[in-house]
C-alpha cells in the first residue's frame, strides 16, 4: 500500500474543495485533493449554472481566474412562468448573477487551487477514514485505480458531496457533527445542455416552472442566448418524478427548442436542507453539499461551497499551527458559516417544509399574488416586510387566496424567528445541546404551521 502524507487532504475537487486546498496552500501548508474522476473528467458535475454572489468570492482563487467560465453576465432577473394562472412573475434577484459554462468554471478551479500549490491525485476513490480509537481522524484510506493507497493528514476536509460516503465510515457518536440526515431532506435533480437555432427572447433572465408538484421545479437558464442549461428536480420524500421524461415533455411543448440538440446530460443529488448543526469532529470538517451549503428554496449552493472551503481551511491552518485539532479547535468554522449564511438559508428551509405540505394549485395562486419584489427577499434572504399600502394593494390582487396569504404570513414569522435563534448559534461545542432543544420547540411551531410531516 502507498502511504502519502499531508497536513490536510480534501476529498473531492469540487467548489469547496479547490478553494479549501488554495486556501491551505496559500497558507504555506502541504494540501492534497483526492478526486476520483480521471484529469479530463474532473470538474464535471451536475449543476443549474446559476451563480448568485459572483461579485463576491473568496480570493484564495482570484475572480479574474475563473471569469472566463462566466457565459451570461448578463442575467439580472428570474421569470416564474405559472401556466395554471397564465400568469408570468418577473422577480429581481438580489446580487450579482452570472451563468456559467460548468465544466469550465470546474477545470479552472483546479488549475487555480494547484497554482497555489495543492496537489491534485486524479483516479483515487476514497473508501474509508482512519480514525484514532478516541474518535479523531487522522486520514483516508481508498484506491488509486486498483492499487490500494492511503493518506495520512493533520486534518481532513471532507467535499465529497451530498451524503457523502466519509459520513457514513467515520465513527461520529461522541462527536458534534450533525448526523441527522436522510435521503429525504435532499433533491433528486437532472439537467441537459441544450441548443438551439434562435436566441431566446429570456436571455437575461433565470426561468423557472412548477412541476406536478409543489417540491419541485424546472428550470432553463441560458448559457447563453442559444445554449440553455435546462431541468428539472423533485424533494426525495416525494414519489420519484420521471425526470427525463417530464423535461422532454415541457420541452417539446416550447416552441423555441424546435430542432434543438442535447449536448450534455448529467444527474445528481442536492441537499436541500437547513445547514449541518456541526460539520466538525476532531480532525474533520465538512464543506459544500457534504454540510448542506445549500440554499433549500433554489438548490444554489456555488458561493456557499467556495465560503465553506475558505473558512474549513483558514480554521485547519490554525489548528495545525497551535497543535491542536480537536472539536474546540475547529469549531470556529461553524460559527463562520452561521453567521455568513447557515442562519440564512435555516429560515429559507422553513419554505422549502411549507413547499412539501401545499396544494400546488394554491402555491402558485400565492406566488401569483405576491409582489415580485417581496415574494424575492422570503426566497434569498428569509425576511420581508410589507408596508399597509402594498399589503392592502396585495389584498385586492389575491382575493380568493386570503387563506394562503395568511398561511404564509404565518409561515414568514416563524421562518424570521429561526433566523434569529441562528444568529445567536452557540460560541463553543458545550452550548449545542441547549441551543438544538430550543431550535426543535421552534420547528414544533414550523411543523403546526406549516401542517408537514416533521423533516429532521
Amino acid at each position: 500500500m502507498t502511504t502519502h502524507e499531508y497536513d490536510v487532504a480534501i476529498v473531492g475537487a469540487g467548489t469547496a474543495g479547490c478553494y479549501a486546498a488554495a486556501t491551505i496552500a496559500n497558507a504555506g501548508l502541504d494540501a492534497v485533493i483526492i478526486e476520483r474522476k480521471d484529469a479530463e473528467e474532473a470538474g464535471h458535475i451536475a449543476c443549474g449554472d446559476a451563480l448568485k454572489g459572483a461579485d463576491k468570492f473568496p480570493t484564495a482563487i482570484p475572480k479574474s481566474k475563473i471569469e472566463p467560465a462566466f457565459t451570461n453576465t448578463g442575467v439580472d432577473h428570474g421569470r416564474f412562468e405559472i401556466p395554471s394562472h397564465d400568469t408570468v412573475l418577473d422577480i429581481p434577484v438580489p446580487g450579482e448573477l452570472a451563468v456559467i459554462d460548468r465544466l469550465k468554471y470546474g477545470k479552472l478551479l483546479i488549475e487555480g487551487a494547484e497554482e497555489a500549490g495543492a496537489e491534485l491525485h486524479y483516479d483515487t476513490v476514497v473508501n474509508d477514514v482512519k480514525q484514532t480509537e478516541d474518535g479523531q481522524i487522522t486520514g483516508v484510506v481508498g484506491k488509486h485505480k486498483d492499487d490500494p493507497v492511503e493518506y495520512d493528514a493533520e486534518v481532513v476536509i471532507d467535499g465529497a458531496g451530498a451524503l457523502s460516503l466519509l459520513q457514513d465510515k467515520a465513527d461520529l457518536e461522541d462527536a458534534t457533527f450533525d448526523t441527522n440526515v436522510r435521503y429525504s431532506q435532499f433533491c433528486s435533480a437532472y439537467r441537459e445542455i441544450v441548443e438551439v437555432d434562435e436566441a431566446v427572447e429570456w436571455d437575461d433572465a433565470l426561468v423557472f416552472k412548477p412541476t406536478e408538484r409543489a417540491a419541485g421545479y424546472l428550470w432553463y437558464f441560458p448559457r447563453t442566448s442559444t445554449e440553455i442549461n435546462a431541468g428539472l428536480g423533485f424533494q426525495m420524500n416525494e414519489e420519484p418524478m420521471q425526470m427525463i421524461d417530464d423535461l422532454k415533455d415541457d420541452l417539446r411543448d416550447r416552441e423555441e427548442f424546435d430542432n434543438a440538440e442535447v449536448t450534455d446530460k448529467l444527474g445528481a443529488a442536492l441537499p436541500t436542507r437547513r445547514t449541518y448543526d456541526s460539520a466538525v469532529a476532531p480532525g474533520y470538517m465538512a464543506v459544500g453539499d457534504a454540510a448542506a451549503h445549500v440554499n433549500p428554496t433554489t438548490g444554489g449552493g456555488i458561493a456557499g461551497a467556495a465560503y465553506a472551503g475558505q473558512y474549513a481551511a483558514e480554521q485547519a491552518v490554525e489548528a495545525i499551527e497551535d497543535g491542536d485539532v480537536s472539536e474546540d479547535a475547529l469549531w470556529h468554522y461553524n460559527e463562520r458559516v452561521m453567521e455568513h449564511f447557515g442562519a440564512r438559508y435555516a429560515g429559507l428551509d422553513v419554505y422549502n417544509i411549507l413547499s412539501t405540505a401545499v396544494d400546488v394549485d394554491d402555491l402558485m395562486g400565492l406566488l401569483a399574488a405576491l409582489p415580485g419584489k417581496k415574494l424575492a427577499e422570503a426566497l434569498y434572504d428569509g425576511k420581508t416586510s410589507m408596508g399597509p399600502l402594498l399589503a392592502a394593494r396585495t389584498a385586492i390582487n389575491s382575493f380568493g387566496y386570503w387563506r394562503q396569504i395568511l398561511d404564509f404570513y404565518k409561515v414568514k414569522q416563524v421562518a424570521e424567528q429561526v433566523i434569529d435563534h441562528y444568529e445567536r448559534y452557540p460560541s463553543s461545542p458545550d452550548a449545542l445541546d441547549t441551543w438544538q432543544r430550543q431550535r426543535d420547540e421552534l420547528m414544533e411551531t414550523v411543523y403546526d404551521v406549516t401542517g408537514a410531516e416533521p423533516k429532521y
